[in-house]
């Protein structure tokens, strides 16, 4: 016998009820499949976690308390005080050791211009060399910094402030190098290097170097 395909169910509110061919009586009304069940909601006192509102749903109040805040007051401004280093060596041999810490400066890169060298007692040959072409011409070379400038203690209040200051204390009294030493502090930017007897030195400035 074939099969006969089943009817499909229609909604009661739609069609009404049902009613066999055969028997004439009212075919029972089917049960409604049960839906999904409501969320339960929530319990008093407990509320469940809130979510960020979407950054279209926030208020001006919202978006200003997501801002950073300034970050505090500035930081002070590093020291400018030089640091300063000591070479020792002998009266004799202050002016070697400053010409060789010239040398290791320029090779670790230190523009010529940044170079200042001051000595306490023999002027450096390069400024007893270039006094001789006349005090203008010296002093044109210093105000134009393009090279390493030689100078003397007596005449170093004139020079300008470099990045580095070398001192040979080659010589000259107690009250040259205390002078000097404390003129080249203050013309030096960032180091400050002393070439010459620790204890002379120490006993100028009365304090370690």
């Amino acid at each position: 016998m074939p099969l006969i395909p089943e009817e499909p169910q229609i909604h009661e509110s739609a069609q009404g009820p049902r009613v066999t061919p055969a028997t004439g009586r009212t075919a029972p009304t089917p049960r409604p499949v049960p839906g999904p069940r409501p969320a339960a909601p929530p319990r008093p006192g407990r509320p469940g976690p809130l979510r960020p509102a979407s950054p279209v749903q926030r208020t001006p109040r919202d978006v200003a308390a997501t801002k950073p805040g300034p970050s505090g007051p500035a930081a002070p401004a590093a020291s400018a005080t030089p640091q300063i280093q000591l070479i020792p060596a002998s009266v004799e041999g202050a002016l070697d050791a400053a010409d060789e810490a010239v040398d290791l400066l320029l090779e670790s890169g230190r523009a010529p211009g940044d170079v200042l060298v001051i000595t306490t007692g023999e002027p450096h040959p390069w400024a007893a060399h270039e006094l001789s072409f006349g005090e203008a011409s010296y002093w044109a070379q210093h105000d134009a910094g393009d090279d390493v400038f030689y100078t003397d203690a007596a005449a170093a209040s004139r020079a300008a402030s470099r990045p580095v200051v070398v001192v040979a204390v080659n010589g000259g009294t107690d009250v040259t190098a205390a002078t000097a030493l404390p003129l080249a502090h203050s013309r030096a930017g960032a180091l400050l290097i002393v070439c010459g007897d620790p204890q002379k030195i120490n006993s100028v400035l009365g304090a370690g170097v």
